[in-house]
């Protein structure tokens, strides 16, 4: 009986073995739940919408330099800006408001704000209407005009306007250029994923009453040539139950800032004239300034999507330049990007833009079919234009699921940002009202048009 009692444990004993089967289990179950909150939280683009001014806005180009020559403009700032615009490869159906088409000029800050809600307001009703979306049901606002800041911001309007909650996150970006929507991507992606299962509302757009310039500077009067009016709605989510509904799933988003050199700080700046008028300044050097943004943000990108072929090649091209070769005697490997991406959203910031991405990538001529017909039909619509390339591409077709499709915007400071998108539904797409007559295009833009 004695030596029974020696094998009993004691009462700690008991407990301790009771606990330790548990704390295991108890540690495993938070491990579990540590690796689940950890992972990466997938974000969504459900649907989006891009505006399609009335034909009442058109602006042909006899119009324009019509506009000039009534406004009484110097005679050598109307044949400068004639000469742009008949190789800008526009055609006669990009739009202005109506307060800049007038004459004279109605440049006004409450013509400037009647031009934002204008976009602003009918984007997103739009954008609600074609997803079903309670504007009480968005979590997240982000809105984007680089040139008009107003109070109270962009974001407030859309607030007021849609009644939406008072507990919203909400937030406007201006000064950053044409590579703005991109950006405010990049941010509603982080706060998605910090703030799960959300809903986020992007607009973007840009006014184009506030920054009409009238004075003779030739770097300033670029952007009367090329800027036209438009803007977009996106709506993201990281909401789990929405993948079934979703367009496409956000993959990568990189983005390059060149502000540390002063010459891609100063190559697109805002500043007033001999004449203490204000415009906006783009510089000779600004094809070399993004070339070279593009490089970078190229090179931190294509080890995300491209082939271990294609990296391979671009690096041996590297290492022989660098080593064995004279590097005047060997160029470096392009990358074939047509293996990582079944389609292209270039930026339509101008024909020389796209011709010099479509010449340095080496793309066919179908991959910047979008930009060149976006930029024909709309011009530059600044940080909403390559969501008119996306709209685009549905129309036309040609999205698939499992395509992936690469958005490339550049701005002001100097940016290149880069947003990779991948197709996750296999639903038709349903022709947009931006490209209601898809069936026009892609039409050939000659090289000049002369204006009469």
């Amino acid at each position: 009986m004695a030596m029974t009692l020696q094998h009993v444990p004691s009462l700690p004993e008991l407990i301790v073995f009771c606990i330790h089967p548990f704390m295991m289990v108890l540690v495993a179950g938070i491990l579990v739940l540590y690796l689940i909150y950890k992972r990466k939280v997938a974000v969504y683009l459900l649907d989006f919408a891009c505006y399609r001014p009335p034909s009442s806005y058109r602006l042909p180009m006899s119009m324009f330099v019509e506009h000039f020559v009534l406004d009484n403009m110097d005679p050598e700032s109307i044949a400068f800006q004639t000469k742009i615009l008949e190789k800008s490869g526009f055609s006669e159906e990009t739009c202005i408001p109506p307060s800049v088409s007038q004459v004279p000029l109605r440049k006004s800050l409450s013509s400037a704000m009647e031009e934002a809600v204008t976009v602003m307001f009918s984007v997103v009703t739009d954008l609600f209407k074609k997803t079903n979306t309670n504007p009480k049901a968005i979590d997240i606002l982000v809105s984007n005009c680089s040139l008009f800041c107003a109070t109270p911001s962009f974001t407030a309007m859309i607030v007021n306007k849609f009644r939406m909650r008072s507990n919203i996150m909400s937030f406007h970006l201006s000064g950053m250029g044409c590579s703005a929507g991109i950006i405010s991507v990049s941010l509603a992606k982080d706060l998605l994923r910090v703030h799960r299962n959300s809903l986020a509302l992007i607009v973007s757009t840009e006014t184009l009453n506030q920054d009409w310039y009238t004075g003779k500077n030739p770097s300033m009067l670029l952007t009367n040539c090329l800027f036209r009016m438009g803007g977009a709605a996106v709506l993201l989510s990281s909401r789990e139950q929405d993948k079934s509904r979703s367009k496409y799933e956000l993959k990568h988003l990189v983005r390059t800032n060149k502000a540390q050199d002063d010459i891609s700080y100063a190559c697109v700046f805002q500043d007033v004239d001999l004449e203490n008028k204000v415009g906006v300044s783009i510089s000779k050097g600004i094809l070399n300034v993004a070339g070279d943004a593009l490089k970078e943000n190229i090179a931190a990108l294509g080890p995300l999507v491209l082939p271990f072929s294609e990296q391979l090649k671009f690096g041996f091209s590297i290492f022989f330049r660098k080593i064995m070769w004279n590097t005047k005697q060997r160029s470096i490997y392009v990358p074939d990007f047509k293996k990582a991406f079944e389609h292209f959203c270039i930026h339509a910031g101008g024909r020389a833009v796209i011709q010099g991405i479509e010449k340095s990538l080496r793309l066919r001529k179908q991959d910047v079919e979008p930009s060149k017909m976006t930029l024909y039909k709309y011009g530059n619509t600044s940080s909403s234009s390559i969501w008119y390339e996306l709209c685009y591409i549905e129309a036309k077709g040609r999205m698939k699921r499992g395509d992936r499709v690469w958005q490339i915007a550049f701005g002001s400071g100097f940016k290149c940002n880069s947003v990779v998108w991948k197709c996750v539904t296999d639903s038709e797409f349903v022709i947009a009202d931006a490209w209601n007559d898809i069936n026009r295009y892609p039409v050939q833009v000659p090289d000049v048009v002369k204006i009469n």
